[in-house]
């Protein structure tokens, strides 16, 4: 990858990320940037817990900046497993799309 078509990847995937922060999702995306790290750990002992945080991060950017539907984001947060979900329940905007 040249150096030029870096830059528009890093472009591009900053205009993305300004859309999440800014779309449907954004209280919940920030909530979720919130939790500590403890918060995190207290789930599993393992670095699950982070991976599995990681990705539902990405899955919540993804809706916001895309402006998908309560019922998709909610579909993509159960798909990440027991660990996403625990994650996302200590959220107060999602718990009720996961429980």
């Amino acid at each position: 990858m040249g150096a030029e078509e870096y830059r528009k990847k890093l472009k591009e995937r900053a205009k993305k990320n300004r859309e999440a922060f800014q779309g449907q999702y954004k209280d919940e995306l920030n909530a979720l940037m919130g939790l500590s790290k403890e918060e995190i750990d207290r789930i599993t002992p393992d670095t699950t817990d982070l991976e599995i945080y990681a990705q539902l991060i990405s899955v919540v950017k993804e809706a916001s900046a895309d402006n998908i539907s309560q019922a998709e984001l909610k579909a993509n947060i159960i798909a990440l497993g027991k660990v996403g979900i625990e994650i996302a329940k200590k959220i107060p905007a999602l718990i009720d799309l996961v429980t």
